[in-house]
């Protein structure tokens, strides 16, 4: 006669080597997400300081030619008295206005992009941590 063995309201509990088994593929999984999180941030962050940088540049590019204009405005009025320096003041005053937004919006995106860490990524392994800490009670 063949026996079988029930066991009613009892989950079966599962054995050690079936729990070092998750545990490691979950460790693994959580490591492997932390990094893919890290790399996104990273990558964001590097995308703000390139676009900070090339508004930087853009700014620097327009102001030397600014300074360019309030050098020819400054040679048009000793020279001579009349509308060509008014001109040239209001040209180098438009590109400079341009300059400043130019590098207040590069001085924003550099902001967000630097320093270049993973934040949310540090904040969740420093949680993980804390859980498996807590785990282990």
């Amino acid at each position: 006669m063949t026996s079988t063995r029930r066991t009613f309201g009892r989950e079966e509990r599962p054995s050690i080597g079936e729990l070092v088994s998750q545990l490691s593929e979950k460790t693994s999984r959580l490591v492997r997400d932390e990094i893919q999180l890290a790399k996104s941030e990273l990558a964001t962050k590097a995308k703000h300081a390139g676009v900070g940088i090339g508004l930087f540049a853009g700014a620097a590019f327009l102001g030397f030619f600014g300074f360019a204009a309030l050098i020819t405005t400054a040679i048009l009025g000793l020279s001579n008295a009349v509308s060509p320096w008014l001109a040239a003041l209001i040209v180098a005053v438009v590109l400079l206005v341009v300059a400043a937004v130019l590098g207040l919006l590069g001085k924003k995106a550099l902001d967000r992009g630097v320093p270049p860490t993973p934040d949310r990524a540090q904040e969740n392994v420093k949680l993980d941590v804390q859980a498996v800490k807590e785990g282990l009670r």
